[in-house]
């Protein structure tokens, strides 16, 4: 039996991993997006709800998780952050898994898991392609963001894997600090090479 090449899609804050994973969506590669799994469950009606405000009290409501309670119950803490995981994680990983089954017979996969170094995982794909742009690029579109302040900024990347790191120990790297025409052109590339490779026997 065989499976899909999965590839492990990651990368710092305001690196362009989103794009980059709608660029593969629009070849028709399927896209898991870890993020979004995590909104889902934590949304209105979400299944992870009930589990979330009986370790954190206060902390959701009809609307689903009370994102500023749930992070001040959690910010600074690594013991709260540490349940607050136990409690997610798991979850992921097993909307991960129906993912892979639902698409069981597609050349290739993307997982993409923004704290892929950050948190593990990277014994769970065949291939890991790090997103990356210079330094003066990724600050000039974080402090773009709305609420965004360069004190939370570097308090977010001092919680990540620095990406030089990153670039070290991913097989492939997409560059999105060139023209965005440029940065397609690439993936179209690796997604031609990868998918030289196919299906591959199961983890």
């Amino acid at each position: 039996m065989t499976r899909p090449l999965i590839i492990g899609l990651t990368g710092s804050i305001g690196m362009g991993k989103s794009t980059v994973a709608e660029m593969f969506r629009a070849h028709g590669v399927p896209v898991f997006d870890a993020d979004a799994a995590v909104r889902a469950m934590q949304g209105r009606g979400g299944e992870l709800l009930a589990a979330i405000e009986a370790a954190f009290p206060g902390s959701t409501d009809a609307g689903g998780v009370r994102r500023a309670e749930l992070g001040a119950q959690v910010f600074a803490d690594p013991a709260a952050l540490a349940r607050l995981e136990a409690i997610v994680h798991p979850a992921v990983a097993a909307r991960r898994q129906t993912f892979l089954i639902e698409h069981g017979h597609a050349p290739m996969l993307v997982f993409d898991i923004p704290l892929l170094f950050e948190k593990g995982g990277a014994d769970q794909v065949d291939r890991i392609v790090v997103v990356s742009a210079p330094g003066d690029v990724q600050r000039q579109r974080v402090l773009a963001r709305p609420g965004m302040t360069a004190e939370k900024f570097a308090e977010i990347l001092a919680l990540q894997t620095p990406d030089a790191n990153k670039r070290a120990a991913a097989d492939h790297v997409i560059d999105t600090g060139q023209p965005l025409a440029a940065t397609r052109r690439d993936v179209a590339a690796l997604i031609a090479e990868l998918g030289a490779q196919r299906m591959l026997p199961p983890l």
